[in-house]
């Protein structure tokens, strides 16, 4: 072959891996900013709730209008990322998010709450299965286990979204701080979706194409769903604390520990630092105690965490215990989906990913119910319940996990 040809394949390599850089640095931005809206949103719930004359049952049940908007839209996504893209789903997901979170300060009723709150998460639900999905054929194509560092992205803009909304809360109304995020998120998903919408999807390396050029997975057996829906609990028990903590957790110190608005912020914060320092460590952490170990300690540091945080009398230590939570809970999430992955490939990944978000997304208004019926400290001990189920789960499965 001419010299030229041989310069073009050793180029071509080093080209590819550059898009794929690219591609993994605008997934990232994505993530990132979907924790920087969601918890602007969360920090501001308290003067939400007093605006609207919510009760906590009340509010749990406004909190529900975010879970079924985005139960319904994840069974949908799946659909229209296969007919238009991940990529493409992504983006108007984006905007859709950015434009819908400066609705709730507008309501002053709980019925107008819910109906906004039903479109926050329909844009909500939709950006996380997009994502999601894409990010899973992208670590198939580098064959690197990089899922962690996109959720420790999420964690770091949930960090940055409720440190700056505990700095505002003071200084600006619950409408001037959403509209702002709205202005963000419009100007992040033009930058960022620019590069997205001009990157190809890489294909994974493992699907089987047919004569027709689609894609295609091995449909799993009744053994390997049971178990991909196992590992889908594991996520479940997870995401089920990580909401609590996005929509209860700086409610709880203002409420029941009397912290002023901007130190009850920064519970959420600290969660999510710590969530975000675990993921950031998460793959050493991995090749030093395996895949079973980690979930089992993870559970239990974050069940002993929560019960603690969750009944102490004491702000500061109710700080380092909501910290110590995130750390237990951090890689959790990661290892169950890319489990979930391993076993029955793409369609693994999105049951487990839908059962991850449903329990994030329906713990809250849960525990709103039961906060009306004992407390909310109480309530608050059902996270530490679910973390020790996933601690007990994580064992129970050691066979089937490769450490």
């Amino acid at each position: 072959m001419p010299p030229i040809n041989k310069s073009r394949r050793r180029t071509a390599a080093p080209d590819a891996r550059t898009d794929l850089t690219r591609l993994r640095t605008a997934l990232t931005t994505f993530f990132a900013l979907d924790g920087f809206i969601f918890a602007g949103w969360v920090v501001r719930i308290p003067a939400i709730k007093e605006q609207t004359g919510a009760t906590a049952g009340t509010l749990g049940l406004a909190l529900l209008g975010v879970s079924a908007g985005a139960v319904i839209t994840m069974m949908l996504t799946g659909r229209l990322c296969r007919r238009y893209g991940n990529h493409r789903v992504t983006v108007v997901c984006a905007v859709l998010l950015s434009l819908s979170v400066a609705l709730p300060p507008l309501t002053h009723s709980v019925p107008a709450l819910t109906a906004v709150l039903l479109v926050f998460g329909a844009a909500y639900g939709g950006i996380n299965v997009a994502f999601n999905s894409a990010a899973v054929d992208l670590v198939a194509a580098l064959r690197r286990p990089i899922m962690p560092s996109f959720h420790a992205a999420f964690s770091l803009g949930g960090m940055i979204g409720a440190g700056l909304g505990g700095l505002v809360a003071g200084a600006f109304s619950p409408t001037r701080h959403l509209l702002g995020l709205t202005a963000v998120g419009l100007v992040v998903t033009a930058v960022a979706g620019r590069t997205l919408l001009r990157q190809e999807p890489p294909r994974p390396p493992d699907r089987v194409v047919d004569s027709a050029g689609r894609g295609e997975s091995r449909r799993p057996d009744r053994r390997t769903r049971g178990l991909v829906v196992v590992f889908g609990l594991i996520a479940l028990c997870t995401a089920y604390g990580e909401g609590a903590m996005a929509d209860w957790g700086a409610l709880h110190l203002e409420q029941d520990l009397d912290a002023p608005p901007g130190l009850a912020a920064a519970g959420y914060a600290c969660f999510a630092l710590a969530m975000t320092v675990g993921r950031l460590t998460g793959s050493a952490l991995l090749e030093r105690l395996g895949r079973t170990r980690t979930v089992v300690f993870g559970g239990a540091t974050a069940a002993v965490g929560m019960l603690l945080g969750s009944l102490s009398p004491a702000v500061w230590a109710a700080l380092l215990e909501f910290a110590v939570t995130g750390l237990g809970l951090a890689n959790l999430f990661p290892i169950a989906i890319e489990r979930a992955g391993a076993l029955a490939g793409p369609s693994g990944v999105a049951t487990a990913s839908t059962l991850g978000y449903g329990g994030m997304l329906l713990g809250p208004p849960a525990i709103g119910f039961m906060a009306d019926w004992l407390s909310l400290p109480t309530a608050l001990t059902s996270v530490a319940a679910l973390a020790a189920v996933a601690s007990v789960i994580g064992a129970a499965t050691r066979h089937t996990t490769t450490d």
